[in-house]
């Protein structure tokens, strides 16, 4: 029995299995907590953007900030995939694994010199630019290195994402991207700097997007600019219509890719711009379904004259910081079915903070000593994973069928402050 939105994890009679190893097992054998990835799930989801864009000029690029493992952004090299990057540091990453620069978008509204110059040796695709003042910075650099940086420009188009303030990024106050107000504008200055080439115009809304309206309408806007800008003498290679598409972690209904690709490319050929080349980048909806993240039961601690009862797992907001940050509900489930009432608990951690929570309210029938998995974990988990409370980042398992790659080994103490230094 697979669970919703998760192909490839489901129960087979009472234990929880990950593609064809049992979740209990893996705890076992590589320990708590820990990231587990589905390869096949990674591959179903790349599969409907691939199908739907067959036979158009296109790249699809990774979002790679929601899961940067280098065995995952191999898995996506392989398939045939391009990055969007928004640091340096994203960039060695990519380069580790051996994919293309010319497949590398770089975006981020906050690029620093040293960023842009090495980007530009090593012959990334394009740089997604997010102010003017960014084109001025990255003309000099260009120029200094005797180098053009092919640019596009990230127009803001003010359309509402209807998603969490913290990953709405297309409306007017958010700080990502240029005014679409001033874009023409700004695109006339661009084809004015001498260290660079205008190759495209990029617009992102946002991130767990759950609705098809707020895409079109920010394709609408786009393309409105596009006919302005070429009409005003510049020529643009690609559109680039970012990513942020949902995916379900309780009742959200996220349209499929294909589905939502399907609007876009009629709405962009009704226009007579189905000629260009498109960009997109997908991150959440490739990697978010594919994850879990298994942690053991530490504790249980009954509440007192009818208050909470919790779940003490070791597990914590330093390792899944979703909940406590943006306040996300996050299927948590038993990988061993008890035949027996669950009791409601909420699911916390060790760190020394109260906002140290995995989930509210959960119906759980579980012991001491039992393994709970947190779904939908595969974005933003291990990404955003921290050492706060000195406490060790993960180790991470990726699942091919009955195989089990350990692809990144548990923090060590001695690995928490390797860096550091004593006074002499």
């Amino acid at each position: 029995m697979n669970l919703p939105g998760h192909p490839h994890v489901g129960y087979r009679g009472t234990e929880l299995q990950v593609e064809q190893l049992g979740a209990r097992e893996l705890a076992q054998r590589f320990g708590t907590p820990l990231y587990v990835y589905s390869k096949q799930s990674m591959l179903d989801a790349l599969a409907p953007w691939q199908r739907a864009l067959r036979g158009r000029a296109h790249l699809l690029c990774y979002a790679m900030k929601a899961n940067s493992n280098l065995a995952v952004l191999q898995l996506f090299a392989q398939a045939g995939c391009g990055f969007d990057i928004v640091s340096g540091g994203e960039l060695e990453r990519v380069l580790a694994v051996g994919a293309d620069p010319r497949k590398i978008v770089f975006s981020g509204l906050g690029k620093t010199r040293t960023e842009m110059a090495r980007a530009l040796q090593v012959g990334v695709r394009c740089f997604n630019v997010e102010s003017e003042a960014e084109l001025e910075v990255l003309s000099e650099v260009a120029h200094g290195l005797g180098r053009r940086a092919p640019v596009s420009l990230r127009v803001n188009p003010d359309v509402d994402a209807k998603t969490h303030p913290y990953i709405s990024t297309g409306l007017k106050d958010n700080k990502f991207g240029i005014a679409h107000e001033r874009a023409l504008a700004t695109y006339r200055r661009a084809a004015e700097l001498p260290g660079l080439e205008v190759v495209g115009i990029d617009c992102h809304i946002g991130s767990q997007i759950t609705e098809i309206a707020p895409y079109l309408d920010a394709l609408e806007r786009v393309l409105d600019l596009v006919e302005a800008i070429e009409a005003a003498g510049l020529r643009l290679r690609h559109v680039d219509l970012g990513g942020g598409l949902g995916i379900t972690y309780t009742d959200e209904a996220p349209p499929a890719a294909d589905v939502l690709l399907a609007q876009l490319l009629a709405r962009i050929d009704a226009r007579g711009h189905g000629h260009r080349e498109l960009l997109f980048e997908p991150g959440r909806s490739l990697v978010g379904n594919a994850g879990v993240l298994l942690s053991e039961v530490l504790y249980l601690k009954p509440g007192v004259d009818g208050g909470k009862s919790f779940c003490v797992v070791d597990a914590a907001m330093n390792d899944l910081m979703r909940p406590a940050m943006y306040q996300a509900t996050m299927g948590i489930v038993a990988t061993t079915l008890r035949d027996e009432p669950p009791r409601v608990y909420d699911v916390v951690g060790p760190v020394c903070e109260s906002g140290d929570w995995l989930g509210r309210d959960r119906a759980l029938a579980v012991r001491q000593g039992d393994v709970i998995a947190v779904l939908s974990a595969g974005a933003y988990g291990m990404s955003m994973a921290s050492n706060y409370n000195s406490r060790g980042r993960a180790a991470e398992v990726l699942v091919d069928g009955a195989q089990a790659h350990l692809v990144r080994e548990r923090e060590s103490a001695a690995g928490l402050f390797a860096g550091e230094h004593l006074l002499s």
